[in-house]
């Protein structure tokens, strides 16, 4: 096969080309179709906003992509985008004041179920995820707004705008906004507000973007100064949304660095001296920390300064470790005896499971010569084991 300098670029034209695999105007029309917010849709979201504040509660992933796969929360915010591109200012009004509705009847939903749900929140994962966003979050929001705006952009509609609804995550942020109102832990409400508000702003600037390069129909007589003040809004709007969510990027990737090292510090010294570390915890609201919990013998200055020199090592500060005792008010022989009773008690342990499991290896054994017997002499009656 003869290649020649443009064979690739043809070859990539080929693949990558979208042009002809769009309908602007079908699109345009089903964007503006998605935006109204009356009737059916009202209760939709209702509902939604409901299973999606029960999966929360319950941590549930499954249900929460269940809520999400069925809100209609995308509607108004690719409008937003479409109407910024296509400069619509009619269709950015009617876009901005329906999400305005839907995020007030979610908050509205949420707060109500978590106020009166019957279910503690024993470990709720689902939620404090929803309380921290990153660059991550940024990035997932503007390139599933790009998949969501090329979903409805083709003639042949797929499935991708449901896997969009799903990655972007718009409404567990609300529900999670409700809990932090019905509880007043407001951190819980202003950072799963700013998660909502980074996915909002981002599957807007993908709409616009992707509008502008697909060339959708424009409304005219749009003044260039205009124009020219509307871009500089959308860009300082992005860059307040964005700064703060990256700092909050470094902050867990420095948090999970520290956990890492933790763990590590902790297997390497399980064991220190005559005591052994039973249990950690790690904190992470006022600078990280990592409390350590020794049982046995009191440390020597020198086995506790060894202690220190290992977190060092392990990249941890002398300040970020505490350390905690619970001697156990023994001399050294009393510690002895204790530890022998241990091991003559596992050891008695370890001797009755052997000797259980010779006793089922024995039947086992009889069992396959019975079963040998029977296949080679089909006619001979087998009584069965005794037990």
């Amino acid at each position: 096969m003869r290649w020649d300098k443009d064979y690739l670029g043809r070859t990539f034209r080929y693949y990558a080309n979208i042009y002809d695999h769009i309908d602007t105007d079908g699109a345009a029309r089903r964007i503006k179709n998605g935006i109204w917010f009356r009737g059916p849709n009202v209760w939709i979201l209702a509902f939604s906003i409901i299973i999606a504040s029960v999966g929360l509660n319950v941590n549930s992933t499954a249900v929460i992509i269940g809520a999400m796969l069925i809100s209609p929360l995308m509607g108004p915010i690719i409008g937003l985008g479409l109407a910024l591109g296509t400069n619509d200012l009619d269709l950015l009004k009617l876009s901005f004041k329906n999400l305005l509705v839907m995020v007030l009847i979610s908050l509205v939903a949420s707060t109500l179920f978590f106020l009166i749900s019957p279910l503690d929140l024993i470990n709720p994962t689902e939620l404090e995820a929803r309380t921290s966003p990153t660059i991550y979050d940024v990035l997932i929001a503007l390139f599933g707004g790009l998949a969501g705006i090329l979903e409805n952009s083709r003639r042949e509609q797929g499935t991708a705008i449901a896997g969009v609804a799903i990655a972007t995550a718009l409404m567990p942020p609300l529900c999670t906004a409700g809990y932090g109102l019905s509880c007043l832990r407001f951190h819980y409400f202003f950072g799963a507000m700013y998660l909502f508000i980074i996915n909002t702003v981002f599957i807007t600037l993908a709409t616009y973007v992707m509008v502008k390069y697909l060339r959708f129909k424009t409304v005219t007589g749009l003044e260039p100064a205009t124009a020219t003040k509307r871009r500089h809004m959308i860009t300082t709007i992005i860059v307040i949304v964005a700064i703060p969510s990256l700092f909050s990027a470094i902050a867990m990737v420095r948090d999970t660095n520290f956990e890492r090292n933790v763990e590590a510090f902790v297997r390497e010294n399980r064991l220190v001296s005559r005591s052994y570390i039973s249990d950690y915890r790690i904190y992470k609201d006022h600078g990280r920390k990592v409390e350590i919990f020794l049982t046995g013998e009191p440390m020597t200055y020198e086995t506790q300064m060894d202690l220190y020199a290992s977190a060092e090592s392990h990249r941890i500060a002398a300040d970020q470790l505490v350390i905690k005792e619970h001697t156990l008010g023994m001399t050294g022989e009393e510690m002895n005896e204790m530890v022998r009773e241990i091991y003559d008690r596992t050891d008695r342990i370890l001797s009755e499971k052997e000797n259980q499991l010779n006793e089922l290896q024995t039947k086992v054994d009889s069992l396959t010569r019975r079963v040998e017997s029977l296949v080679m002499n089909p006619n001979i009656t087998i009584a069965p084991p005794a037990d």
